[in-house]
């Protein structure tokens, strides 16, 4: 993995590739349930690519001793707020037009959970995120933001103090990791709504990341190693001639075999299923698989590298955003499912929106053109955003 001058690595097509393949998941999802059954796991593609690329960043700035608290946490401030305050500000004004007075209080304490990422907890206390009267809240996908945010408040600190206490980071995210992948299993069974919205249930997504990061940074010559005895395994396997293990054949059936597990929980799991449980290993590892598989294998190269799939990535954030406010308040409006006419044009209005944003506010903020002030700025509409949900 290349890393720029930067704490940054260095930019992978493929993982926009991935990340479009995450929001069309749940878009079609949410509004075409009928045509799949678990669209869902999007997000939990999405919580490996975050887990792996902000990881990558606080390890990578920490071994080089140029990691910043205040940097990292304005980094994050830009990139998250500034659509998240359009559509929060767009759904209260259409909410005062759209719904009763009930609604309109309900989506108010939904706008300050937002404002604030606690939206999970909010919604821990209410229903389920299958349950029928999910599909009117216009926030209720906020859920996920919630999660990654209160993990990056904690996760920066933690690294953090193991470096400074001369720990080793790798002990620290397998043990983390999997004391959060236990508690989901038990989890599941007990209290299905609890397990799927607490960041102690879903962190351990996160920390595949995370893991991912870590060996790509560390312990190059041992991966190197066993990557090399894998692949020389694999030609003799599959090839009838004899091939230079040069690491392509692991490269490419990683990659496969990440799509096929993503695309065999998209079709296998469903809404009754006890998710996330031992059934978020397929989105999960499907995704680790891609990302490990590196740019050079032939589907992250040829497939997700294609410049379609790589716009829908970066429009993914302001498109997830934006895609269940305007289907479930089309759903308030029409008092039932929206006939699928709307549900379509919804999705195209949605991505319209996406583009805008990313194009006229999130790329020109993320990009520093707005002046020094532009991080006090964001957190204070933040603020006045919570304030009046």
């Amino acid at each position: 993995m290349e890393t720029t001058l930067t704490n940054h690595p260095k930019y992978r097509a493929d993982i926009d590739g991935l990340r479009s393949i995450a929001v069309l998941l749940v878009v079609l999802y949410h509004a075409f349930p009928e045509a799949i059954n678990a669209g869902f796991i999007g997000v939990d593609v999405f919580f490996v690519i975050s887990g792996y690329l902000i990881s990558y960043n606080i390890l990578n700035g920490l071994r080089h001793e140029k990691f910043s608290f205040l940097e990292f946490y304005a980094r994050r401030i830009k990139r998250i707020f500034p659509a998240l305050i359009v559509v929060l500000a767009a759904s209260f004004a259409f909410g005062w037009f759209a719904l009763l007075a009930d609604e309109y209080k309900q989506l108010g304490k939904h706008i300050a959970g937002g404002a604030g990422f606690i939206s999970n907890f909010l919604l821990w206390g209410e229903s389920g995120y299958f349950d029928t009267a999910a599909s009117v809240k216009p926030l209720l996908h906020l859920w996920s933001l919630a999660i990654e945010e209160q993990f990056y408040i904690v996760w920066p600190l933690l690294l953090w103090a193991n470096w400074k206490l001369g720990l080793n980071w790798l002990t620290t995210i397998i043990v983390l990791g999997g004391v959060s992948f236990i508690l989901n299993l038990q989890g599941v069974g007990s209290d299905g709504v609890a397990t799927f919205y607490s960041p102690l249930t879903r962190a351990w997504e996160l920390l595949m990341g995370s893991l991912i990061a870590h060996f790509t940074l560390f312990n190059l010559d041992k991966v190197k190693k066993l990557t090399q005895t894998i692949d020389s395994w694999l030609c003799v396997l599959i090839f009838s001639r004899s091939r230079d293990a040069d690491g392509s054949t692991l490269r490419n059936v990683a990659a496969l075999g990440g799509i096929i597990l993503i695309v065999a929980g998209a079709v296998y799991i469903t809404k009754e299923s006890k998710f996330p449980g031992l059934g978020a290993t397929l989105p999960v590892f499907g995704a680790a698989l891609i990302i490990v598989a590196g740019p050079q294998a032939w589907l992250n190269r040829s497939v997700l590298s294609r410049p379609v799939l790589v716009w829908f990535g970066l429009l993914s954030y302001p498109l997830y955003l934006w895609h269940w406010p305007l289907l479930s308040f089309a759903r308030i409006i029409e008092g039932a499912t929206p006939p699928l006419t709307v549900r379509f044009v919804a999705v195209l209005l949605s991505i319209v929106l996406a583009w805008l944003t990313y194009r006229f506010i999130e790329r020109p903020i993320r990009s520093g053109k707005v002046g020094r002030f532009a991080t006090i700025t964001l957190v204070a509409l933040m603020i006045a955003v919570g304030a009046a949900g």
